[in-house]
This record gives structure tokens, C-alpha cells and sequence, in this order.
């Protein structure tokens, strides 16, 4: 397969670091704030006298959105306005929790005002992180990307420990203190973003991963003549270009369905724990201590990705992976009720451990064979299949827990990365990771 044309960031080296710095910055910041103020939002709600049934709806409702707006808003990324819109989005989700903030101060702001600042940030949010999709394949050389991926997936999980944590003792305080550190995170990000040398725009690139497959009826002119219905059509079709190029491209439907997957089994599992650690009469501090445990496994198997990928090779170690994740997950069935329920937690930590050395190698080669011009696009689709997945999660893990047994959602995991696993290793999809990632 011909590799996408090369880009053209800053050539000083010094340059390329110091953008890969502010965007790592970027995406840190606006990734503790979105977890502090995301984890007492419905504590927000339910204090305010709403029900938990409106908290959900809330929750599914944003989710919802931002699936649906995030393949479109990656339009304008790839046509070449990636840094005004990653500036501009990260300004609007600035001021959107600033007014939170100045609501709260005032009073108890109606459920409207929160419902519509949830849903504008959650566009904005759409719309930066579809933007930043490909960033760093445009300011790194390809052989850093490896690493490049695991330092940004590191600082995703160091989110995931000190935001929550962050939120709530600022919540303790005043409820208006997590949305402030929110608002202030984005405004971080926001400067980081404009503080960045190279202009982001993906120079137009030819070849197979440049191009989508075709559809019937796309002619620009015609498109013209057809007025607003034409221009319609025609966002619809550049909309739906990463599906295209996704569904035709073998190694981004191994990135698809094996990242789809592993989120769905990982939100089950994490589930399961719940409801197992629930069963043995644990609280709230002892599944803290599990999210903290999980999410510091994942920080270091982040971390300790690129090193493995450039000494066992992309396709060991995303066949490894597949293959070592089916014990860890089927063990909390046969040893809870030899241990106690605290298994579920150790396992679920050594699964969050193992899924970045994977996880990092495919995104990598997801970003090496596409075009930069379609990379906003294409990681729209992948992030919509796998979040959307992950949606129906709790509702499996529930249904197995309540009608079969509390280890019925680990025996599921179970069954289904054994089917994973000898996907990944068929030869036929080996081939998608011939090219090994350098680290």
C-alpha cells in the first residue's frame, strides 16, 4: 500500500518538539478539566432536586450528539482549518463553563441552561478532538509517531486518576470550583493551540489512502447547480469519506474492530466489578481505589508501549495481546468466589495494563496509512464505532449480572476475545500490520 504524500510542519526540529509540547499540553489540560467537572456533574443534577432518570437521559443525550456532529465537524478540519477550529472550539467550551460557573454562583440555574451549555460543549468538544485527530502525525516524522501516541494515551489516563479526584475535592468546596477549573482548562488549551508554529493544514495527497472510494453522483458541479440541497450532499458525501476509506482499507477495519471490541469489553468488565464488589457489601472507596489502580495500569502500560512495539513488532504484539487479554478477563469467574470479589479489580487492572501496548501500535499504523487529508474524517469514524459501542456496555453488563450471575459478564468478555483474537491472527489480517511501527 503507497503511504500518504509527506507533510510539511516546521522543518527545525526544535519547532516540531515544541508544537508535539503545547499539544500535549492541550490535550492534558482539557482532559483533567472534561474529567473534573464530567465525574460531579450529576451530583450537580441530583442536588439540584432532578431525578436520576433525567441524569441519565442527560448523560445519553450529550453522548449521542457528539457521536453524530464528530464526522461532520471534521470537514473543515481536513480541508485545512484544523488549528482555527481545535482554537475555536476550545473558546467555546471556555466560555460555555464559565457561564456554569456564573449560574451557580448566582443561584440554581434551570435544567435548560445546563442541558444547553452541556450540549454546546459537547460540540465544541467534538469538534476539537476531530480536529486534533492527525495533529501529530503532521508536527511528528513517522518514526516518532509510536511514541508520540503513547505520551498523549499517557496523559489520557493520567486524566482519567487526577480529574475525578480533582473534581470532587473542589466540589467539596464550592460546586461552582470544578466547572471553573473546566473553563480554565480550556483556556489553557486554547493558547496552547495558538501558540503552535505550524499552520496544521494537510497538504493534498495522492494515491490509495488518499482517496475514499468513490460514490455515484459526486460531480462538484453538479453539486452547484442543485443550490443548498446540492451543497448538502455534498457535506453528506465528504462527511461520510473516513467510512468510506475505512471500509476499504484493511488495516483501519483491524484498528475498528479490534479498539471497538477491547472498549466494549473493558466497560463490561469494569461493570462487572461494580456489581461483584456491590455484592460483597464494598463501597464507594474501595471501587475508588479500583478506578485509581485501573487507570494508573493503563498510564503505564501507555507509557511502556512504544519500547515493546519496537522490540516484539506491531503484529506480535497486538496478537499477544489479543491472546493474553482472554485469561485475564474469564479468571474473575472461576476466582471470585475463591478470593473474593477484589479479583475482579486486580484483573481488571492487568487488562487496563496490557490494552494500551496494543491500542498505541494501531493507532500508529491507522495514522501511517492515512492520508492527511482524511485523517480528521477517518478518526471520527473509528472513535464513533468505538464509543458507540461502549454505550450498550452497562446495559450488557447489567442484563448478564441480574438474570445469570455476577461472573457472567466476565465468561461473555471472554467468549468474545477468544473470537477477537483469532481474528488478529489470520494471515490475511496480519498483512495490515506488515509494515512494522517503528518506535
Amino acid at each position: 500500500m503507497e503511504r500518504p504524500a509527506s507533510t510539511a510542519p516546521p522543518s527545525h526540529p526544535r519547532s516540531k518538539a515544541r508544537d508535539f509540547r503545547l499539544l500535549w499540553w492541550a490535550n492534558a489540560a482539557d482532559g483533567v478539566g472534561t474529567q473534573a467537572s464530567g465525574a460531579v456533574l450529576p451530583l450537580l443534577l441530583l442536588g439540584l432536586g432532578h431525578s436520576a432518570q433525567v441524569v441519565g437521559l442527560i448523560a445519553g443525550l450529550s453522548t449521542a450528539v457528539g457521536l453524530l456532529v464528530g464526522p461532520f465537524v471534521a470537514v473543515p478540519a481536513d480541508r485545512g482549518a484544523r488549528k482555527r477550529v481545535m482554537f475555536g472550539a476550545a473558546t467555546v467550551s471556555a466560555l460555555a463553563m464559565g457561564g456554569v460557573t456564573l449560574a451557580l454562583v448566582a443561584g440554581d440555574p434551570p435544567l435548560g441552561l445546563l442541558v444547553a451549555v452541556v450540549l454546546v460543549e459537547r460540540v465544541a468538544t467534538a469538534s476539537f478532538e476531530a480536529a486534533a485527530r492527525g495533529t501529530v502525525a503532521l508536527i511528528c516524522p513517522e518514526a516518532e509517531l509510536p511514541r508520540a501516541i503513547g505520551r498523549l494515551a499517557a496523559a489520557d489516563q493520567g486524566a482519567l486518576i487526577v480529574g475525578p479526584a480533582l473534581g470532587g475535592a473542589l466540589y467539596q468546596v464550592a460546586r461552582a470550583l470544578p466547572f471553573l477549573a473546566d473553563a480554565l482548562s480550556y483556556v489553557v488549551s486554547a493558547l496552547c493551540v495558538r501558540g503552535m508554529r505550524a499552520d496544521l493544514a494537510a497538504p493534498e495527497s495522492h494515491g490509495p489512502a488518499a482517496a475514499a472510494p468513490p460514490v455515484r453522483g459526486e460531480d462538484r458541479g453538479e453539486d452547484r447547480g442543485e443550490g443548498r440541497g446540492g451543497r448538502g450532499k455534498a457535506l453528506l458525501r465528504e462527511g461520510a469519506a473516513g467510512l468510506r476509506l475505512v471500509r476499504s482499507s484493511p488495516p483501519l477495519r483491524l484498528v475498528l474492530v479490534w479498539s471497538a471490541t477491547v472498549n466494549v469489553v473493558v466497560v463490561t468488565l469494569y461493570f462487572g466489578a461494580v456489581f461483584a464488589l456491590q455484592r460483597d457489601g464494598h463501597g464507594g472507596a474501595v471501587l475508588g481505589a479500583v478506578l485509581a489502580a485501573s487507570g494508573a495500569a493503563g498510564l503505564t502500560g501507555a507509557l511502556a508501549a512504544p519500547g515493546l512495539a519496537k522490540r516484539f513488532g506491531a503484529s506480535r504484539a497486538v496478537i499477544g495481546v489479543s491472546w493474553l487479554l482472554v485469561p485475564l478477563t474469564v479468571a474473575p469467574a472461576t476466582l471470585a468466589p475463591v478470593v473474593g470479589a477484589w479479583a475482579y479489580g486486580v484483573l481488571f487492572g492487568l487488562v487496563c495494563l496490557l490494552m494500551p501496548l496494543a491500542s498505541v501500535v494501531l493507532q500508529a499504523r491507522a495514522l501511517q496509512v492515512t492520508a492527511p487529508a482524511l485523517q480528521a474524517r477517518t478518526g471520527a469514524v473509528l472513535a464513533t464505532a468505538t464509543t458507540g459501542g461502549a454505550a450498550l456496555a452497562p446495559v450488557l453488563a447489567g442484563v448478564l449480572a441480574d438474570r445469570v450471575s455476577t461472573s457472567a459478564p466476565a465468561l461473555a468478555c471472554g467468549s468474545v476475545l477468544v473470537l477477537l483474537a483469532a481474528h488478529t491472527s489470520r494471515r490475511s489480517v496480519r498483512g495490515g500490520l506488515a509494515a512494522e511501527v517503528a518506535g
